[in-house]
């Protein structure tokens, strides 16, 4: 009798672990229903739709018309290579721009971290539209900044380089890399100060104690560890800069349509919704790929 309640005891015991382990399960259920109901199903059926064939008017059939992703891609392979060469240049910028700041804020700002924490966010306190609208003002072709430029001739330095054709700022590859650098700077800032803000400076006042220099400590100490911020960050701005539409058609001209503004022109006017479907499809593989290959050659564990 004594055994066969020990025996019922420890089966009392086990029942609450053998629930448990279904907990985690649970908790995670209304993330991934959101995930296939907002992604995946969405698409699956980005990809039917890019192989049907048919129009608005006369509806469309499943046809596997492979066709389309030939044609989109002879016809608009110049937004693709575009939007990356705008991407990857505002991402660039933007880690040029940001890391220092971010290093300022994480190491040596004291007090005053806070407030600069502020001031990076505070753009996302007005819309995207109006933060890209204030650019047209800032590059007003007679404005002050435009004036200067002139004046000093730096308009002359962006002509020889082929990210303006006149002497004016706006409507150029200029206008539209400087909207996607200051638009999604922020995105680069924020995971470079939350990486920079774990690093312990002891380790580099060792680099100092064993005569580094400033240059080698930042190339062999603050450099590598904060490389899973800078992946974090580069990723969170080009992936974003790629697919953009807002500032190339706020900023830019007829030529310098990026790939997004195709895609939204082919859903919105031409209503060519294969066409777009496969752009939009062919945009998110080469993405993907891109950042694959990325991730994989920074070496950042955190991140793979």
């Amino acid at each position: 009798m004594a055994e066969i309640g020990a025996l019922a005891a420890a089966s009392e015991h086990h029942k609450p672990a053998r629930r448990g382990r279904w907990t985690p399960y649970l908790l995670l259920l209304p993330g991934l229903l959101w995930l296939v109901i907002f992604f995946v199903l969405p698409t699956l059926s980005l990809a039917s739709q890019s192989l049907q064939t048919g129009s608005v008017d006369t509806g469309y059939t499943m046809t596997w018309n492979w066709q389309t992703y030939t044609e989109a891609l002879s016809l608009y392979w110049p937004q693709f290579l575009r939007s990356l060469i705008y991407a990857g240049s505002a991402t660039v910028l933007a880690l040029v721009l940001g890391y220092p700041l971010a290093y300022f804020m994480a190491q040596k700002a004291g007090k005053w971290k806070n407030l600069l924490l502020v001031a990076v966010i505070a753009p996302f306190f007005t819309s995207f539209l109006i933060r890209t609208l204030a650019w047209q003002i800032i590059l007003n072709n007679d404005g002050v900044v435009t004036s200067f430029a002139r004046r000093i001739h730096f308009t002359d330095l962006l002509q020889a380089m082929h990210l303006t054709s006149t002497d004016q700022l706006m409507s150029s590859p200029f206008a539209v890399i400087c909207g996607l650098t200051y638009n999604f700077l922020p995105f680069m800032i924020l995971p470079l100060y939350a990486n920079l803000e774990r690093l312990d400076p002891r380790l580099v006042e060792a680099a100092h104690d064993l005569y580094a220099s400033p240059v080698e400590s930042f190339r062999r100490v603050i450099w590598p560890l904060s490389l899973p911020g800078v992946v974090a960050g580069t990723l969170l701005t080009f992936i974003p800069a790629t697919g953009d539409f807002i500032n190339s058609r706020l900023l830019g001209s007829t030529q310098t349509v990026m790939i997004g503004q195709v895609i939204d022109g082919q859903f919105l006017q031409v209503l060519d919704y294969p066409t777009a479907a496969a752009l939009s499809f062919v945009l998110m593989l080469t993405i993907v790929l891109l950042v694959a290959l990325y991730v994989r050659r920074s070496g950042t564990e955190e991140l793979v």
